[in-house]
């Protein structure tokens, strides 16, 4: 379903739901301007509908002893797309991968990855990653620090793009 087939209180749910998933319906209610029953009809509407994924807390790494992230850009020898889909399906058994991405280009996957310290991810790069069935080349960039990391879409910028098209 297109983003222009949900209507503006939709919309605004799941602005006010990105930015905070915790709040009661009551006041999810309150913020977008209508009752509550209907709005908890919305939200089960757009949670079965697939706009709403999940409900997650944003930890932090580094609190948590995280304190290695690297982004890692894959090269695969095939592109056969049962080759693209066992990796893909590898990355989603390595725990340290976070994200895993199929890109455009001269790069295949872009994988985020979080460890504790750089020999555990170092262990993973040799002994898991850069030996993996398929993989051709690995270029790994470690985060120095982070600038920016807001999660979800812009809405500002879709309700913009919806009014110019009305």
């Amino acid at each position: 379903m297109s983003a222009t087939r949900l209507d503006e209180i939709d919309r605004k749910i799941l602005a006010e739901l990105q930015a905070d998933g915790r709040m009661t319906n009551v006041e999810l209610a309150r913020r977008v301007g209508i009752s509550a029953p209907p709005c908890l009809r919305r939200v089960r509407t757009l949670e079965e509908s697939g706009y709403i994924l999940g409900y997650h807390a944003r930890v932090d790494a580094r609190e948590l002893g995280f304190e290695v992230q690297v982004y890692a850009m894959v090269g695969l020898q095939s592109r056969a797309e049962a080759d693209l889909s066992a990796f893909e399906a590898r990355c989603r058994a390595w725990p340290l991968v976070r994200e895993c991405h199929m890109l455009n280009g001269e790069v295949d996957f872009m994988l985020k990855c979080v460890a504790p310290d750089l020999s555990t991810f170092q262990r993973f790069l040799t002994g898991e990653l850069t030996a993996a069935e398929n993989v051709a080349s690995v270029k790994t960039s470690l985060v120095i620090r982070c600038a920016k990391d807001d999660p979800g879409v812009p809405f500002e910028v879709l309700e913009e793009r919806l009014r110019q098209s009305a």
